[in-house]
């Protein structure tokens, strides 16, 4: 019997709702690192489910797939399309 949850199991579950998922995405832009961004993201698409997100962002599984991998750089339409498609909007506040 397992005592404990592993992180990415946390996280998955975690990052269901739209409330955790904005966080943990602030945290990461507020990293000012674009990779740091991207790997946020590929989170919170693996939360919702990489197929049924990439229906929601009319995009292929296999493009999303290369779209939030390591060496992925999403264009900011696609970026918004995938941050939308999680239930979730971008914002800027003053620094």
């Amino acid at each position: 019997m397992k005592l404990y949850r592993d992180h990415q199991e946390y996280l998955q579950e975690a990052l269901k709702d739209p409330k955790e998922a904005a966080l943990y995405l602030n945290a990461a832009v507020e990293e000012n690192d674009p990779v740091l961004l991207v790997a946020a993201l590929a989170d919170v698409a693996r939360a919702h489910g990489i197929s049924r997100l990439a229906k929601k962002a009319a995009l292929s599984r296999v493009g999303l797939h290369k779209i939030i991998s390591k060496k992925g750089n999403p264009e900011l339409k696609t970026f918004m399309s995938l941050v939308k498609a999680s239930g979730l909007q971008l914002s800027f506040k003053a620094a």
